[in-house]
């Protein structure tokens, strides 16, 4: 799309507009990210609520002539809303310099709107709750540690364990992969086997908690009577197990919602759209599988005998 058509589109309210949907997820796992899809939907649903066409974008980020930003104006996308992508790679830095209206959902550029959850406070509620059950030894499996997010939860994690002053061995931080189950799997019955293995372990996500229960299984314990777990993200799906999952709730239709707003706000009014952070508070979900820490626990490591 040249300039003069993109004035005339502007211009024009009887034309409908189209807004894009970047999605590119790490792992492979597409449209079946239990988390994502839920603020996709709620994206696509408040844009289109506001007269939006959506168009889902999924541009090669390597190994092509065209860039991502002229492939969004060929297409005649007026804005993009970019979701778990990789941040730092030059194409999407060469996009959010091109002058298409752009809203990232958790990460953040300098001057660009974001759409977040407060990561920081989920991971010491996490952290300070495991710690108000009795447990001293936890352990946390992170996310790659290449994004905002990752590298958030890690700090808060060391942050919260050293104000309580409880040490995190090298052992007891391990990368992970989100949504990865059998990466999990391997993760957490790797710790389990330490000599003194942890009482709690941090999973990088809800989903990861069937890795962990094949762990825990593989390893003859029990949950929670002999290991703890906590996820992230309350996602329906792991609140109907058995036991329940004791994790960090985020809200992602309201974040979807509020992407779709902020962006059709900076495409309709450039000049006076907000370009600050959105930043959305998380919730503790006391599930079933965080127990308190035996005394024999505690001080040695063994799983509980009771």
């Amino acid at each position: 799309m040249n300039r003069e058509d993109e004035l005339s589109r502007k211009a024009d309210p009887g034309i409908r507009r189209n807004l894009g949907i970047l999605y590119q997820e790490e792992s492979s796992k597409g449209l079946t990210h239990p988390f994502f899809i839920l603020i996709l939907n709620a994206v696509r649903e408040e844009a289109e609520a506001r007269g939006y066409d959506v168009t889902l974008i999924h541009h090669p980020l390597d190994g092509t002539e065209e860039s991502l930003a002229g492939h969004a104006r060929r297409i005649g996308l007026d804005g993009l809303c970019l979701i778990c992508t990789a941040f730092s790679h030059p194409q999407i830095q060469e996009l959010m310099h091109s002058g298409l209206p752009c809203v990232t959902v958790d990460h953040v550029f300098k001057g660009m709107p974001a759409v977040l959850s407060d990561n920081e406070t989920g991971v010491r509620k996490l952290v300070e709750y495991a710690i108000s059950r009795g447990h001293r030894r936890i352990a946390f499996v992170h996310g790659h540690n290449n994004s905002l997010v990752t590298r958030t939860r890690i700090s808060q994690f060391r942050n919260t364990m050293a104000y309580h002053e409880l040490p995190v061995p090298e052992d007891y931080l391990r990368e992970g992969r989100y949504h990865d189950i059998g990466n999990t799997r391997k993760i957490v019955t790797e710790l389990l086997r330490l000599p003194e293995p942890p009482t709690c372990i941090l999973l990088p996500d809800d989903m990861c908690y069937f890795g962990a229960q094949e762990a825990a299984r593989d390893c003859g314990l029990r949950i929670p009577q002999d290991i703890s777990f906590a996820g992230y993200d309350g996602i329906p799906l792991t609140q109907t197990l058995t036991p329940r999952l004791t994790t960090i709730r985020q809200n992602c239709e309201k974040m979807g919602k509020v992407a779709a707003e902020r962006l059709t706000d900076l495409i309709e009014h450039p000049d006076t759209a907000s370009r600050k952070p959105t930043i959305y508070p998380v919730e503790l979900v006391e599930g079933e599988t965080v127990a308190g820490a035996a005394p024999s626990r505690i001080s040695t490591g063994l799983p509980s005998t009771e």
